[in-house]
């Protein structure tokens, strides 16, 4: 069972790991952040998204945005500790905001290929079947339960069903280089990034039968 999602805006960010004191981003959205968008459209305990294709509908444009960010993070430690009774922790963003130039991308549009696996989780009555037609109902009425977004919570992300049957990607192919795939969460006390070799063939990137890097 499978599902495909629009997505568009006019600005996205999806971060390289290795440059994150002055953001810029990969050329098209991640793997990560395309699972992110559609759990926070529908997300289940019993069920996981699996990203099958990543369709690319306008041209790979970049753009240069000077943002205000805070240099400074509560730690857990103090989070804990608030909860608790503690004292509240706050960051005085007069003190800590420092302006930090982002190279992002500008009027992206994708369609989001995915399919769904069971977890341990699942109840007796859960199947793909039945999550293929809960979020599709979510989709047609436009409800989410979070507001998605492309890489940055300013980058809003608009969404919707795509019911036709071709999909028209941009005519375009590039390697794309190691791009960042999903985090391993198998190990909750050792949380592992993953990676991948992207290509885009015609404006596709398929990740059926991508190998992940460890």
């Amino acid at each position: 069972m499978s599902v495909k999602v629009e997505i568009w805006g006019p600005y996205a960010c999806f971060t390289r790991a290795e440059l994150k004191t002055e953001r810029a981003s990969f050329s098209v959205i991640t793997p990560s952040a395309a699972r992110g968008i559609l759990e926070s459209l529908y997300w289940h305990p019993g069920m996981m998204y699996i990203i099958d294709r990543i369709h690319v509908l306008s041209p790979i444009r970049f753009t240069n945005i000077r943002r205000n960010e805070v240099k400074d993070k509560v730690l857990a430690s103090k989070l804990l500790a608030s909860a608790k009774g503690g004292e509240i922790p706050c960051i005085a963003t007069g003190e800590s905001i420092q302006q930090r130039a982002s190279m992002m991308l500008k009027d992206v549009h994708y369609v989001i290929e995915a399919h769904f696996d069971m977890t341990s989780k699942a109840g007796p009555g859960d199947n793909p079947g039945k999550f293929q037609d809960i979020i599709k109902r979510r989709l047609k009425r436009g409800s989410c339960y979070s507001q998605p977004y492309l890489g940055c919570r300013e980058c809003t992300c608009y969404y919707r069903l795509w019911e036709e049957d071709s999909i028209p990607a941009i005519d375009e192919s590039q390697d794309l280089g190691l791009m960042f795939y999903d985090n391993d969460y198998s190990n909750p006390k050792e949380i592992q990034p993953t990676y991948f070799h992207a290509v885009m063939k015609h404006g596709v990137i398929d990740l059926r039968n991508c190998e992940v890097i460890r």
